[in-house]
């Protein structure tokens, strides 16, 4: 029999508190917030909380007319406390929401284990929810150089700047512009761990262009428009260098974790970009190109 003892009339007369003590196999009921549970004093002792407090005789505990043990809780998860008091282990809910519902009972009633499963299992939900890659869109030059000095990674910057005047709306435009927009988003999936990606729409001296930072200065670009002069006026075409992107991108890999710049490095790949003009500088093209037609004009005169 269950042994009751310090019971006392509260206002109502309806509900008296009093310690509960009894044999482990002996059965009680609980009302926890309306959701009603038949459980016996070993499961509700068995590990060192709340409960084993409330029905070791150590605590008072709400009693109504009935014999209901009440305890002014949420009764949605109370199986799963009980469950889990039982075996020492239960099953968590799938939605975040109901592991921290599950999370505050278990901290409620003390039951130390299972609120560090529930927190344990909040995080892994929080990380799998965080997305694998960021592509910063920068707002202003000072914000790009912000991201650029302050990350320990090297930089691949993408800018396009489809509304140049300098565009030409050929059949292939657009779709060359697309191919170069796909390959960023490749390789940015491809080496998000190892270098930040940052995308440019603001700029306006180019139409496609990438950039590569190591150590907070630039090694290379690559610029996907070129000049093509016919006899009376010169288009802007644009390309997809896409090896020469790879190329680049696989040797901006090399100032990884370095603390400072490599000197022989930075050398060498400024003199491979600056041998590449035709990817790197419309205004030598134009240049070039105005001198051929004053050379052909001379010599049909």
């Amino acid at each position: 029999m269950l042994k009751s003892f310090e019971k006392k009339e509260n206002m109502s007369g309806s509900v008296t508190r009093q310690c509960i003590k009894g044999n482990p196999s002996q059965y009680v009921k609980l009302n926890i917030g309306g959701a009603l549970h038949y459980t016996t004093i070993g499961t509700l002792t068995k590990h060192d909380t709340m409960l084993r407090a409330m029905f070791s005789g150590r605590m008072e505990v709400l009693t109504d007319s009935e014999g209901w043990v009440l305890i002014d809780r949420c009764g949605k998860h109370f199986g799963a406390i009980l469950n889990f008091l039982r075996d020492g282990i239960v099953p968590l809910p799938e939605s975040a929401k109901e592991t921290a519902e599950l999370l505050a009972e278990a901290k409620y009633y003390c039951i130390l284990e299972l609120a560090s499963a529930c927190e344990q299992a909040l995080l892994k939900k929080e990380r799998e929810a965080e997305p694998i890659c960021r592509v910063p869109l920068i707002t202003s030059q000072k914000e790009e150089q912000l991201l650029i000095n302050s990350t320990s990674k090297p930089v691949v910057k993408l800018l396009i700047n489809r509304h140049n005047n300098k565009y030409s709306y050929t059949s292939t435009s657009d779709d060359n512009l697309l191919k170069n927009i796909e390959l960023f988003d490749k390789l940015s999936l491809r080496f998000s761990g190892r270098v930040l990606f940052i995308k440019d729409v603001i700029g306006s001296s180019e139409i496609c262009c990438w950039g590569f930072y190591g150590h907070g200065k630039k090694v290379a670009e690559v610029c996907c428009t070129s000049i093509v002069y016919a006899t009376d006026k010169k288009h802007t075409k644009v390309e997809f260098p896409e090896a020469r992107i790879y190329e680049e991108t696989l040797n901006i890999l090399l100032y990884e974790n370095r603390v400072g710049p490599d000197q022989e490095l930075m050398q060498a790949t400024s003199s491979r970009g600056a041998g590449l003009s035709s990817y790197t500088s419309d205004e030598e093209e134009e240049r070039s190109g105005l001198a051929r037609l004053r050379s052909n004009k001379q010599n049909n005169q």
